[in-house]
């Protein structure tokens, strides 16, 4: 009814019911393996499917149980085994078999116990929210909502690696005509780009690493207006981008030389003719798609073609700056999301055109900043001033803050709305390749 305030306990049943499509998100995905390949590790530098399908429970359990009304913990191993699981130690690789994992129907039964004990803990808590002492109830629950959703993201890096007949298929939603168009740069005027959230702001949700909101004056650049396209990518290989240390920096050419790496992961080359190795199939090289590499590919693009990538607040500039000189909550204004903006939200499995949604053009005319594809910065990923961890999970940002990783902006098709935030940052290695990134370039 209009005028009627929202309670508190009106947001935590909200954010119950966001909960509950979170988890029958990752359910789904889940059931796209055939049960056979639960054990496999389609990525070596990640743990087996199998750790995943007992992380996502573990760590709601681990995250929310001593704030709500429940039952003692009924399997503390499981607790343990399935709590964290990102990066590989001192930049090994996993060596566990397959044996040294439970049964999935053990895996199935602690995930239906810690969500039943849960909820029913949770349901009683909405009605005096007071959190674990470290957090309010409601600040967990974002956090356990967000942290399933991006999960559900880089699980699908992870399904995309698995051989297509070890996966049950599903229907590709692909636009079936591409716009022409023609690459450019756009020029962006000096200004000023907001970063990060204000810690004044209690009605937004924001994870350590957002915090704290602060300006940047950014000089006058160019910017491409849409991101880097397979086809220019091919351009860089035509020309053995691949093969020019000069290109590249020391640590990405020992990783392209080392691991033989002479061309995107996402492609294939069959039959004479280079194949976009899908989700759920292989289909002839989209030119017009952006393209996903690592950010030391990225890096080479760049200087091969005589720029560099963005920094993060040049990013920010063009994608949230006005030539009026405010700025805006996303690229197209202050409107919500919708699929007519971008390629976000699962919306699709794959990219599309990388002029398909002129409908989420900044001020400035960039095209397609959030969704089909996170993009690389020239930042190093790193804490703003002001920083302060988690005391419920000190090492969400501050473990990564190692010189080792870069700061991500955007989205991709399978990055859901509330991630969509101007202030929300992402990261990975530099010589990480198989996640849906891509980039574009500036110069001055």
């Amino acid at each position: 009814m209009r005028g009627t305030p929202t309670t508190t306990t009106d947001v935590s049943r909200d954010l119950l019911a966001r909960l509950g499509d979170a988890r029958a998100r990752t359910d789904r995905l889940f059931e796209i393996v055939k049960q056979e390949f639960l054990y496999e590790r389609p990525i070596p530098e990640r743990h087996r499917i199998i750790f995943y399908v007992g992380h996502l429970e573990a760590f709601d359990w681990n995250l929310l149980h001593e704030a709500v009304p429940t039952r003692a913990r009924w399997n503390p191993d499981f607790d343990r085994l399935f709590a964290f699981g990102i990066d590989p130690v001192d930049g090994g690789l996993p060596s566990d078999k397959p044996a040294d994992w439970p049964a999935v129907d053990a895996v199935l039964r602690y995930n239906a116990e810690v969500r039943e004990s849960l909820d029913s803990g949770l349901e009683l808590a909405t009605r005096a929210p007071n959190g674990n002492g470290n957090a309010p109830l409601d600040k967990l629950l974002h956090v356990a909502i967000e942290h399933r959703l991006m999960h559900e993201e880089t699980l699908c890096y992870m399904l995309h690696r698995l051989p297509l007949d070890q996966k049950h298929a599903e229907e590709q939603k692909r636009p079936s005509v591409a716009r022409a168009f023609r690459p450019d740069m756009i020029e962006i005027p000096a200004g000023q780009a907001t970063l990060g959230l204000s810690r004044g702001d209690t009605t937004r949700f924001g994870w350590d690493n957002e915090y704290e909101e602060h300006e940047a004056q950014v000089p006058a650049f160019r910017i491409d207006r849409y991101m880097v396209t397979n086809g220019e990518f091919l351009a860089f290989m035509d020309a053995s981008g691949y093969q020019q240390p000069a290109l590249w920096t020391a640590d990405g050419w020992h990783w392209r030389s080392h691991g033989d790496v002479s061309h995107p992961a996402f492609w294939k080359h069959s039959g004479g003719r280079w194949l976009w190795r899908g989700m759920f199939d292989d289909i002839p090289l989209p030119l017009d798609w952006p393209v996903y590499v690592s950010h030391a590919e990225a890096s080479a693009y760049a200087k091969w073609a005589g720029k560099s990538l963005p920094a993060e607040e040049q990013w920010h500039r063009a994608a949230y700056g006005t030539p009026e000189g405010g700025e805006r909550q996303f690229p197209w204004g202050d409107e919500p999301p919708s699929a007519s903006r971008g390629n976000f939200d699962f919306e699709r499995w794959d990219p599309v055109p990388v002029n398909a949604c002129p409908e989420g053009r900044s001020a400035f005319g960039v095209d397609g900043l959030l969704g089909n594809g996170w993009e690389w910065t020239a930042s190093v990923f790193g804490p703003y001033t002001g920083f302060k961890p988690f005391p419920f999970y000190p090492g969400y940002s501050a473990n990564f803050f190692d010189g080792k990783h870069f700061t991500m902006k955007g989205g991709s098709s399978r990055t859901a709305a509330c991630m969509l935030r101007r202030s929300f940052r992402n990261w990975f290695q530099a010589n990480y390749p198989y996640i849906y990134t891509g980039f574009r370039c500036v110069s001055v």
